[in-house]
């Protein structure tokens, strides 16, 4: 047997001709402690296939920390996002002139709940992470902020630049892993630092993440991060279009840790092309993981709040299915 896990701890078995595919390696050992004198000799054959001239020390140096996992993790990810986001963002919000027209007219909307949290932004620098096609980083720049938006995939970038121009605002687009940020970006000035639905799932470890945001962040600078509720992601599947006929069933394991392939997000909004896009990689959260990932780098976490649908009084109702947490730096 090439893998097993054994409770948080991942051993890959070696013999005579092992090599495990860095793909289905990178799943099993997601967010495990790693007995690296076990891979040594799965990890030198690995490093002539994915790894470049990398030495074998320092992958097995990285891979202990867990970085060598983040990073074939975030090049997955890369690559599902860097298909056809344009084209699907531009099939949603229509090109990026019909998008900021709508945009410039009521920016505030835009915001939706995070307006009420983040409140007036004029003068405000603010940092949007996995930012995609710029929707929230434009309305904020509308509103006045000095806006840095960070994203992996240069297709999001293409789209929000397109996007900020129409709307007649600046704002700068780095096309990054928010764990690869130059020092240059780190500099501790942020007054808001914005994360917004679907992001957490991209990391197989939230501690790496949480001390990257309280770089960015000032003394009394706040997170503001809205994701969809680790009940409705991880545990319960919903079936049927309307409240009538719609049924939840528990389906899943709250505590499971493994990684989860499936479509990229932008997927529906390309029809007939699911079938041949390249698929992401999920590490789905707990709710505790991920405020002890946040509070896990001095960041005071002040306000959760669990949300129903807020499109419906009765659709899905007594089901929570996104949150926000707000946490300031208060260290």
């Amino acid at each position: 047997m090439p893998g097993q896990i054994w409770g948080q701890r991942a051993v890959i078995s070696v013999g005579a001709n092992v090599f495990t595919p860095i793909k289905s390696m990178v799943r099993q050992v997601a967010s495990a402690e790693i007995n690296c004198t076990l891979l040594n000799k799965v990890m030198v054959q690995c490093s002539h296939k994915s790894s470049g001239d990398l030495p074998q020390y320092e992958i097995l140096t990285q891979l202990r920390q867990g970085i060598w996992m983040q990073k074939e993790h975030s090049r997955v990810n890369e690559m599902a996002w860097n298909q056809s986001a344009y084209d699907a963002w531009v099939n949603r919000y229509g090109s990026p002139a019909e998008a900021a027209l709508k945009i410039k007219q009521n920016p505030e909307a835009r915001l939706k709940t995070f307006y009420k949290h983040i409140g007036d932004v004029k003068g405000k620098k603010v940092a949007n992470l996995l930012g995609s096609h710029g929707s929230k980083g434009v309305a904020m720049a509308l509103l006045g902020a000095d806006v840095t938006i960070v994203d992996i995939a240069s297709e999001n970038e293409r789209y929000a630049t397109e996007l900020a121009r129409e709307a007649g605002v600046n704002i700068n687009y780095i096309v990054s892993d928010v764990l690869e940020l130059p020092d240059s970006v780190l500099t501790a000035d942020y007054d808001l630092v914005i994360m917004e639905f679907g992001i957490l799932h991209y990391f197989v470890d939230l501690k790496p993440l949480s001390d990257t945001i309280a770089s960015m962040l000032r003394f009394g600078g706040r997170l503001i991060l809205q994701d969809f509720h680790p009940i409705t992601t991880k545990l319960i599947t919903s079936r049927g279009s309307t409240a009538k006929v719609r049924k939840h069933k528990v389906t899943g394991d709250y505590f499971d840790t493994s990684l989860e392939e499936t479509e990229v997000a932008y997927a529906k909004f390309i029809p007939g092309q699911t079938a041949v896009m390249e698929k992401v990689l999920h590490r789905k959260w707990t709710l505790g993981e991920i405020v002890t990932g946040i509070a896990s780098s001095g960041l005071v976490v002040k306000l959760l709040e669990e949300e129903p649908n807020k499109s419906s009084d009765v659709y899905d109702k007594g089901i929570p299915k996104s949150f926000t947490l707000v946490a300031e730096k208060l260290l």
